[in-house]
């Protein structure tokens, strides 16, 4: 079989897994398989729940230590940032707080269904791990300080990401080597007193994303696609 049979739907199924078991569906994946994909009885499904079973059509993967921490933003446009962060292989998504946050309520459930989702759809066999909301300040002062904190600042000189990048991974602070967090801020901007805490802390990049300000789920793309090609498990080998 291929390694990615994408004509065979995909489920995550939250239980363990053997062969020959019989699993018990909720009402929202019976709906998908019965009326959505139209499934008759028989149909193959491919399921998964991001361990290893007895019996695998493929190995299980594993994620990077890349965590993707962001304010939240407002309805579709957080299912369509969580969506495409699992598609960039986050591994942990952390909402924070800040001055300009423009969501004032983070709903996690939601989230962890669109990290489920995309998982589904892309191939992906580990499921994301949805950390619940905190506000900056708390999340610095937690935060473990080896890890590589990449901050994606609007107010940043511009240059050239890639080389800043290539700098941190000749330091050795690629994903073979510590944990790395991917940090893009609301579409208000950072604060000062926000910035300034920021950059008071240790093991920290700061990084453009070029000279036009974009909005934050495009910069999630952006920022997450530059960190995974330089430092991450786009290098065919690294990390």
């Amino acid at each position: 079989m291929p390694s990615h049979d994408f004509r065979a739907p995909r489920l995550f199924i939250d239980a363990p897994l053997a062969q020959d078991a019989r699993v018990p569906l909720d009402r929202d994946q019976g709906n998908y398989l019965g009326n959505v994909l139209r499934l008759a009885a028989g149909a193959e499904v491919l399921a998964f729940n991001g361990l290893v079973i007895l019996q695998q059509t493929r190995p299980q993967d594993a994620l990077a230590d890349l965590t993707y921490v962001f304010a939240p933003l407002k309805h579709a446009r957080l299912d369509y940032m969580v969506q495409k962060a699992i598609e960039m292989g986050a591994a942990t998504l952390q909402p924070v707080l800040t001055r300009f946050t423009q969501a004032s309520r983070v709903n996690t459930e939601r989230m962890r269904a669109n990290v489920v989702e995309a998982a589904e759809q892309c191939g992906i066999l580990s499921i994301a791990a949805v950390a619940e909301p905190v506000p900056l300040d708390r999340y610095l002062s937690q935060r473990p300080a080896d890890r590589l904190l990449i901050f994606c600042d609007e107010a940043a000189e511009v240059q050239d990401p890639v080389q800043s990048l290539q700098g941190a991974r000749e330091a050795g602070h690629d994903q073979g080597g510590i944990g790395i967090d991917v940090l893009i801020g609301p579409e208000g901007g950072f604060a000062e007193e926000e910035r300034a805490l920021l950059l008071r802390q240790p093991k920290i990049l700061r990084l453009a994303l070029g000279p036009r300000i974009m909005r934050a789920d495009t910069a999630a793309v952006a920022a997450l696609a530059l960190v995974q090609a330089v430092l991450g498990d786009w290098g065919g080998g690294r990390g």
